[in-house]
């Protein structure tokens, strides 16, 4: 059993002969001749399951996979530890991390509490920050920096995505059920604009403390509202929980949930008789053709479920980070987050991804509906996509930036 806040050193790996290493470092840039990856994540809380262990395991295979087709004359090591869903933890480690054990770049970082931390802390020591996990709009906002990257998703996306799709299907009026942090918050927010600029109408909201376990007393409020959706503004065992409580109290199916960020972890946790029908707005599904299948029945052989769009995101983001690295022959944070913002993402995960200048990666997310148990023929297979819905109608365009990296 993994004890909290421990550092786990795995993966490290010399790429070419002694002879081979010494010619190139004696030419390349590297702070201390070897090239360290940081994830920081939820290993035993709310959101273990859909980042956790195995976002540690995606980013051993993006080491693994990049070894084994670039061959880098670099050595590669990954630590990793909990964050415990705490903000003061997170920064602490990552501090502890860049300032010890001259680790060049940390990333995950579920939770928004925690990564809007530790990104001021990568921009204070000038590391870079790849973030997969957490979710609020404000990492590329209020608190945008120029050494961090949001790659997965954001609540804008899955917001506009899910929210739109509700009030077309007839969901007009909606009340709030959000987790009381920085990214329940950013979450309502960001969804509330996308229900009355379709037409719809907010009730109100509850704010629940993060995590809760008995939510009763706040699906009373929502259900007592009236309204015809209860917007699930919260994640992983909040969301899980929610649902739960919502179809023991008898509030379901009278009034419809919107889960306005969940995972394929969820849906398997809950199962499709009690999700089924349900929309929701994924970055990545592993079913949804032959290279995204190949990667993750290769993933699933070592952690015996299918990844979320978090683990498989840190993939995509810790690839994209080695590619620049080799490229400019350096760890040098801005050298390399230069290379990072010129080359387009090309992976199972995104096509033709880019990162903007506010820090955002945007690709294509998709509108998914949860299929009914007779839909589904073979383990996992729990989504039906909707709607593909281009990067640029995804995410929030520049033109409404709040980042002061962004000019107008």
């Amino acid at each position: 059993m993994k004890t909290k806040n421990t550092t786990q050193r795995a993966c490290t790996v010399i790429a070419a002969a002694a002879l081979a290493l010494m010619s190139s470092l004696a030419q390349a840039e590297f702070s201390d001749n070897v090239v360290k990856i940081g994830v920081l994540t939820d290993m035993s809380g709310a959101y273990s399951d859909l980042a956790g262990p195995g976002a540690v395991l995606a980013a051993n295979m993006a080491v693994e996979d990049f070894i084994a087709k670039e061959k880098p004359v670099f050595k590669i090591e990954i630590v990793s530890a909990d964050h415990q869903d705490k903000g003061d933890i997170a920064a602490n480690k990552a501090r502890e991390w860049f300032d010890r054990d001259k680790v060049d770049v940390v990333t995950e970082l579920v939770n928004s509490s925690t990564a809007l931390a530790v990104i001021k802390v990568s921009k204070e020591k000038n590391r870079i920050a790849l973030v997969t996990g957490a979710g609020s709009s404000r990492i590329t906002n209020e608190d945008c920096n120029d050494v961090t990257v949001h790659w997965a998703y954001d609540t804008y996306a899955t917001g506009n995505g899910t929210g739109k799709a509700v009030v077309k299907q007839g969901g007009k009026t909606w009340y709030f059920l959000t987790a009381d942090y920085a990214f329940g918050q950013s979450l309502e927010k960001d969804t509330t604009a996308v229900v009355l600029a379709n037409g719809g109408q907010v009730l109100g909201s509850v704010r629940h403390p993060f995590p809760s376990t008995d939510l009763s007393s706040y699906l009373l409020k929502a259900q007592a509202s009236g309204a015809q959706v209860i917007g699930l503004a919260n994640a992983g065992a909040d969301t899980i929980n929610a649902v739960k409580q919502a179809s023991e109290f008898g509030i379901t199916p009278a009034q419809k949930l919107a889960g306005l960020l969940m995972f394929i972890t969820d849906i398997n946790s809950l199962g499709l008789k009690a999700t089924q029908g349900m929309y929701l707005t994924e970055g990545f599904y592993w079913d949804m053709n032959d290279e995204t299948r190949a990667w993750s029945k290769r993933y699933f052989d070592k952690q015996k479920k299918m990844p979320t769009m978090v683990q498989a995101g840190l993939y995509s983001a810790i690839t994209h980070y080695l590619e620049a690295v080799k490229a400019v022959n350096s760890d040098d944070t801005q050298k390399v987050m230069a290379q990072m913002k010129k080359t387009p993402i090309n992976d199972f995960y995104a096509k033709g991804g880019k990162i903007r200048e506010d820090g955002r990666m945007v690709h294509d997310m998709y509108l998914m509906q949860v299929k009914t148990p007779a839909e589904s023929h073979y383990p996992w297979d729990y989504y039906t996509v909707r709607a593909t819905i281009p990067g640029a109608e995804a995410f929030e365009p520049l033109s409404q930036s709040r980042c002061p990296l962004i000019k107008k």
